[in-house]
């Protein structure tokens, strides 16, 4: 056994570690003691009631709310151009917007997302505009067009991720234009076969209604659709297969979204398949089915597995965070002095803490968080120890004898 140099944070001779008293009544009493001070404690301490409904966020989510309508009414010229059998889709997409914008701002509000969220744009902005927004460019193209992230783990899971995000993606930036008035297609009067795409009122391509270009267009729905259905596959067979994931797998979180987005995908190509090829037969039926499945998923968006799609963008501060933590000032142990983490991420995590009412205080000058790992185990393992017995049978109704200095470590 080798003897060291005191801890700093070894309990004073005056805590209840080094007070040991005598004989089975007086350990009696002082764990009473003890239990009465904890109870004291945690039933005395004022709870702090938070409001059923954030004031912050509601505001901000009745505009933007209201910021989408007006979007629709402006971008469609006044209603002008908006197709009033997709108004349940409309009246569902600005519901959605509302309920993200408000459960987002809940989640920014958060003390470590608020803390990672304003030290990202600060980094950002301090760290060199051109460089860091070249590294913004990669971590887009690396986390959202190619998710090589999610490749480092599994092939199988990446081709199930590109398909599903891109599928989803192209629907939506084809789907939201179409349903709130601001792309349309116009005819010629004199050239009844070239197709004309408006959009905000602005001619921005022309195409003959023979060209692939058309074929790219009419059909860019059903190719999501595909990738889509390829996605959901290769969920299915996943979640079918995997003992991990099976055994942590909920119906809410990771089924349904399956299922809608599989309902979504079959029957928008139910319609393509009705139209050219049934001659119309069960149209009526699949659009209201398709119709049902799509509002279904927008209203499940905000509350549900699909809601990280919009923190993904948020948490790419943490690659400026990390770059950062490694080329800081390094924070040394109070125990041991040495480096275990940057100062920057010590000071946030403090501050953290507090705002989460977790106190790690020990006094004015010494934080929990001042010292690595490795010493917060030991200094664990050596008061637990001072609180057992050294000597006999530890269940023995016997005088326990003293402990071993406060500086004996072995």
């Amino acid at each position: 056994m080798q003897q060291t140099a005191p801890y700093p944070l070894s309990p004073s001779p005056h805590s209840p570690l080094q007070r040991h008293a005598s004989g089975p009544r007086a350990r009696t009493a002082r764990t009473a003691g003890v239990r009465e001070r904890l109870t004291r404690r945690l039933f005395s301490r004022p709870t702090r009631k938070r409001p059923t409904i954030d004031p912050t966020a509601s505001i901000i989510a009745t505009l933007t709310g209201a910021g989408v309508a007006g979007l629709i009414i402006f971008g469609s010229d006044a209603l002008r151009h908006f197709d009033w059998v997709l108004l349940p889709y409309a009246m569902a997409s600005i519901f959605c917007a509302a309920a993200v914008t408000y459960r987002y701002t809940v989640w920014l509000q958060r003390p470590p997302t608020k803390r990672y969220w304003y030290q990202g744009w600060r980094l950002f902005w301090q760290g060199g505009l051109l460089r860091n927004s070249v590294m913004l460019g990669q971590q887009l193209f690396d986390n959202f067009a190619t998710q090589r992230f999610i490749a480092n783990r599994s092939r199988v899971r990446w081709l199930m991720h590109v398909c599903l995000s891109w599928g989803g993606t192209l629907a939506f930036a084809i789907t939201f234009p179409l349903v709130f008035g601001w792309l349309h297609f116009e005819t010629p009067a004199d050239d009844l076969h070239t197709y004309q795409v408006i959009f905000l009122g602005v001619k921005v391509q022309e195409f003959a209604v023979d060209s692939i270009a058309a074929f790219l267009s009419f059909n860019a729905l059903n190719i999501s659709a595909v990738l889509v259905l390829i996605g959901v596959g290769l969920a299915i067979q996943r979640r079918l297969t995997e003992p991990g994931t099976i055994s942590l797998q909920q119906f809410g979180n990771d089924v349904l979204p399956i299922l809608l987005l599989f309902l979504v995908a079959v029957t928008g190509l139910g319609l393509t398949v009705s139209a050219r090829w049934l001659s119309g037969h069960g149209f009526t039926f699949i659009a209201i089915t398709h119709a049902a499945s799509v509002i279904a998923m927008l209203l499940y968006l905000p509350f549900g597995k699909f809601f990280h799609i919009f923190q993904r963008p948020a948490q790419l501060g943490v690659a400026f965070y990390k770059r950062a933590a490694q080329i800081d000032r390094q924070a040394l142990c109070h125990v041991c002095q040495e480096p275990y983490a940057s100062q920057m991420q010590i000071d946030d995590l403090k501050e953290v803490l507090g705002e989460l009412d977790f106190q790690y205080q020990f006094d004015p000058s010494l934080h929990y968080q001042d010292v690595c790992p490795p010493c917060r185990r030991r200094l664990l393992a050596r008061n637990q120890g001072l609180t057992m017995p050294y000597a006999g049978d530890p269940f023995a109704d016997t005088e326990e004898p003293s402990p071993p200095g406060a500086s004996s470590i072995a």
